[in-house]
């Protein structure tokens, strides 16, 4: 291939633009351009309204669902989700903000362990956005919990207040305390106390020996040694890049350019996870 050559790229949509408002002018004049920039704005307008109209009558429905299915139970029932959740958000909230991981272990506990349908799930997603900055403070949803319910539904509080503790990657002395708190003035024995709380705790350890298993792989998948630099591991994965990009070797056939693939995800997998620090 001659050292001068260089291949053409592909006209963008910019020229076939100017192209197009030319032939506009040149047949119809500037009222036709008008015309047709007219529609043009006119079906962007109708398709956001259509988009916004959407929305909204979606939200309505829901609203409607969530309003008859909380008709068609008891009202202890209700009180109880509700607090559950009130309580769980305000715990989730202690750090400043709610993050997806607690939300999603909120709601996983709903539609997993007491498999809740969608219409119910419905229900528990509005819950947690009206409780998600409510004014309710967590010592005046504790205490009408306690004056309400009784003990084996104290012991389903504390469980999934460890739930949603545990769903993130790291839980504080503090907040540990805070469990401990809880515990203590809904009346928890010790003995189970210690007990939910020797669960998680043995199931974060295990859940943390695997994270660091996992990261000492994705170094050795960029050949490099735990602990490499941000430099490093960007250096790594731009090398690793070139040199097992499908592309070369699918003159050899699919079969190889699937193999390339495989690895290219590897090392895509562990440059994302290390990226993160």
């Amino acid at each position: 291939m001659p050292y001068y050559y260089r291949r053409h790229q592909s006209p963008g949509c910019g020229g076939l633009l100017i192209v197009l408002i030319m032939l506009l002018l040149l047949t119809g004049g500037a009222p036709l351009l008008f015309n047709v920039v007219g529609v043009v704005l006119m079906s962007i307008f109708i398709f956001f309204m259509v988009v916004m109209v959407g929305l909204w009558g979606f939200s309505l429905f829901i609203r409607h669902k969530v309003s008859q299915y909380e008709a068609q139970q008891s009202e202890e029932r209700n009180l109880f989700v509700s607090l559950l959740i009130y309580i769980l958000v305000k715990i989730a909230e202690l750090d400043g903000h709610i993050t997806r991981a607690e939300t999603a272990t909120i709601q996983n506990f709903f539609r997993v362990n007491l498999h809740y349908n969608s219409e119910q799930m419905f229900w528990i997603k509005e819950l947690i956005k009206d409780a998600t900055g409510s004014s309710a403070t967590l010592d005046d949803l504790l205490a009408e919990f306690r004056g309400r319910f009784g003990y084996q539904p104290r012991l389903i509080l504390v469980e999934l207040v460890f739930q949603v503790l545990y769903s993130n990657d790291h839980v504080s002395s503090q907040e540990l305390e805070l469990t401990e708190r809880i515990a203590a003035y809904l009346e928890i024995s010790n003995f189970e106390y210690v007990a939910i709380r020797g669960r998680y705790q043995a199931h974060y350890q295990a859940r943390s020996r695997q994270q660091a298993a996992d990261k000492d792989r994705y170094y050795e998948i960029l050949g490099l040694q735990p602990g490499a630099s941000q430099e490093e591991i960007k250096e790594a994965y731009r090398k690793l890049s070139k040199e097992y990009h499908p592309d070369l070797v699918g003159h050899l056939g699919e079969e190889f350019r699937q193999v390339a693939e495989e690895k290219m995800k590897e090392i895509n997998i562990a440059y994302q996870h290390l990226k993160k620090g």
